[in-house]
């Protein structure tokens, strides 16, 4: 009996421990990740030509990546990874020209891919360099 047992136990868990290493565990929940600088088309329109370094700072915040090579131009990069899916990725570079903002390029990812909805702005001056308090 105990030479039947010693056989048939290891034998049982090692029938099973293979046939779950093939199958993937049900239910498993899969988190979207995003990182870097969330950009809209509302911000992007609020950029005009000639405005400071600072100006667009405060309509776009900072950009993730520091500009190492070449300080007249800032990019701003945002990716989004869905449920463990396929990695999508914009960048919107920004030039600048004696420290003043000539253009900037880029597309944006469409908003079913981004999961963001466009929201009302909040007007707010964008030439004043004056910090302003929150309301």
């Amino acid at each position: 009996m105990q030479k039947f047992l010693s056989f048939v136990l290891p034998a049982c868990l090692a029938l099973s421990s293979l046939s779950l290493t093939g199958c993937a565990f049900p239910g498993v929940y899969k988190i979207d990740i995003q990182q870097g600088n969330i950009i809209t088309q509302d911000m992007l329109d609020q950029l005009k030509p000639g405005m400071t370094r600072r100006q667009v700072h405060y309509v776009l915040g900072n950009p993730v990546i520091e500009p190492a090579f070449d300080p007249a131009l800032e990019s701003y990069v945002y990716s989004i990874q869905r449920e463990g899916g396929e990695i999508k990725q914009q960048v919107i570079k920004v030039y600048y020209e004696n420290d003043l903002m000539t253009r900037y390029s880029g597309t944006l990812l469409p908003s079913k891919d981004t999961g963001l909805t466009s929201r009302p702005s909040r007007e707010r001056p964008i030439f004043d360099d004056r910090p302003t308090l929150p309301e």
